[in-house]
């Protein structure tokens, strides 16, 4: 929301340590508007003729644009554009749609009634209704928004550095970002551990959610964002810019080390990056992580007409390990459902509705339920293994039990992958951790999902940021059982969730056990610095006076006492 007595700033929730300035770009919501809504010519209600005319250029006009749009982007987002354009091109819809503008019926309603229509015949069809729904619904929202003369809703394309700003961003939206211009990221819902701010970590560009009002920020306008206070300024000032500047200078000075992860007395600590896509992993070249300890696969699968194939994905996997050049690469397979559902299953509504919340079909449930996906990427990781020498860790996603972590490590073992772990994501994997830990070779806490289910709350919704926060002691308690689990068998515990890139939080995951620390690349710096500065019998002191607290505010205050000052004020903790 806007601060009071300066009309130039907002604040929000700031995600990582970073800053930027640059012209806002907005992403606009669709167009909510009455059925009834006229067409208007020069301020006038058009005649059902001329209607019919600005309806049939809106079709053409959304077309085209969509095609050039996917003709600009790159192989991730080209999919999602062609696909709505081939459906923008539809005659058959066109044509329905115009014959009902010519009886009369307003051209809001038409399109709506043409668009269900549609929708219901695919839905009976049994022709992947999942995915044309959305693709439907989004040639409905840029015709209505065409003819009535509204903004194009969606991403727009970017042509230069920018600030984006958004009520909230789907993934699919996040995959059509031109990311080589993307500045900074601003939401006004949404958690730090929603997907817009894991993406601008992934980019290392600063995020900022939560905050209100800065949807009415005008396209083109100049400001800065500060992660670190989580304030968005417009027309930032010389001196404003100067000590963005400054800290920007400050965070290249802790880049400059590049040694591996450890305590002050040398206890060992890998340090990892967590990505999203091969591209991710090429821009770790010459970096100083020392693995990737997450690759969410999953942005291979979504918004497809059909599933990837075998040498598609063996193709990213080989490239992916090339890129590392050897250093150790965890591997998640596809975590599909609730809000990344897998559209060319061609699920029925009512199937669908179950995934597309967190208690339903999603994870390792979906890939059980439909073998195939798993089995194809199993054997596709297992060849790319075999083609580059270099071995692969392949952990599951949402495993719940011990019964599912068996029968996991089976399928990759049999399928040639030597190191299989899981994820532990909900309260039952981590009370049995010691059980599932029997049945793998490590095992790695995904402190997002964690929470969330810990504390029963939505991590999307910003208005439950509180019960998110991860220095909840209820969450911090399942985090300590499953490292412990770790040390009595003597294997690795990873933690891999946005959790691990607070420099304070890394420390309370240090002190509880953690062998290594996978977050966004933007974070490893700060991570670092604060790790080599204390020793491990230190981080425990830091952890056990975090678990000793009744709240999360408490938990931090504790913590951060006990850090070293200079850690504090070199990160501006």
């Amino acid at each position: 929301m806007a601060v009071e007595g300066d009309a130039r700033a907002w604040h929000g929730v700031g995600v990582g340590r970073a800053g930027a300035v640059g012209p806002v770009v907005q992403v606009r919501s669709a167009p909510r508007v009455a059925s009834d809504t006229p067409v208007l010519i020069d301020g006038i209600p058009a005649g059902r003729w001329a209607v019919r005319s600005v309806v049939a250029d809106a079709f053409a006009t959304v077309a085209a644009g969509l095609r050039q749009r996917a003709a600009r982007s790159d192989s991730q987002a080209r999919p999602i554009f062609e696909s709505a354009a081939e459906l923008a091109d539809d005659r058959a819809l066109q044509s329905e749609v115009l014959a009902r503008v010519a009886d009369g019926e307003p051209p809001v309603a038409a399109i709506d009634a043409v668009i269900a229509g549609f929708a219901s015949y695919l839905t009976a069809a049994g022709d992947y209704p999942a995915a044309r729904e959305a693709d439907l619904q989004a040639v409905r929202d840029r015709v209505v928004a065409q003819i009535l003369g509204y903004p194009q809703p969606g991403v727009p394309e970017l042509i230069e550095p920018s600030v984006v700003v958004a009520r909230e961003l789907s993934l699919a939206e996040i995959s059509s970002l031109n990311q080589d211009c993307v500045l900074a990221i601003v939401t006004e819902l949404g958690g730090p551990t929603s997907h817009a701010a894991i993406f601008a970590g992934q980019l290392e560009v600063p995020c900022i959610v939560q905050a209100g009002g800065v949807t009415s920020l005008p396209d083109g306008v100049m400001v800065a964002v500060d992660a670190t206070t989580g304030a968005i300024t417009l027309d930032p000032t010389q001196s404003e810019r100067d000590d963005l500047e400054r800290r920007r200078a400050a965070m290249l000075t802790l880049l400059s080390d590049t040694a591996a992860g450890a305590t002050r007395d040398g206890h060992a600590v890998a340090l990892e990056a967590n990505i999203s896509a091969v591209a991710d992993a090429e821009r770790l070249v010459g970096n100083s992580v020392e693995g990737v300890g997450l690759y969410r696969t999953e942005s291979m699968f979504l918004d497809r007409m059909v599933a990837p194939t075998l040498t598609e994905q063996c193709d990213a996997y080989m490239r992916v390990l090339a890129a590392m050049d050897g250093k150790p690469v965890t591997i998640r397979t596809v975590d599909g459902g609730a809000d990344k559902p897998l559209k060319f299953l061609g699920i029925s509504p009512e199937t669908l509705d179950g995934m597309h919340h967190g208690l339903g079909i999603r994870g390792y449930r979906l890939t059980s339920l439909y073998p195939e996906i798993l089995e194809v990427q199993l054997r596709a990781l297992a060849e790319a293994q075999e083609l580059t020498g270099r071995p692969v860790r392949v952990m599951a996603p949402m495993v719940t039990t011990a019964r599912e972590a068996r029968e996991f490590a089976k399928l990759a073992r049999n399928a040639g992958i030597a190191q299989v772990g899981v994820m532990v994501e909900v309260p039952s994997a981590a009370l049995r951790a010691g059980q599932i830990l029997d049945e793998v070779d490590f095992i790695s806490i995904g402190t997002n999902d964690l929470a969330q289910y810990t504390m029963a709350a939505d991590r999307t919704l910003g208005e439950l940021d509180d019960l998110l926060s991860p220095w909840q002691p209820a969450v911090l308690d399942l985090i300590a059982m499953a490292t412990r689990a770790g040390r009595e068998r003597a294997k690795p515990v990873a933690v891999c969730g946005e959790l691990a890139s607070d420099p304070v939080l890394a420390l309370v995951l240090v002190g509880l056990g953690a062998g290594s620390l996978s977050m966004a690349p933007g974070a490893i710096a700060p991570v670092r610095h604060a790790i080599r500065r204390h020793t491990a019998k230190q981080t425990r002191a830091i952890a056990h006076a975090a678990m000793e607290q009744a709240g999360p505010a408490q938990a931090f205050q504790a913590a951060l006492a006990l850090v070293d000052p200079r850690v504090r004020g070199d990160l501006g903790l």
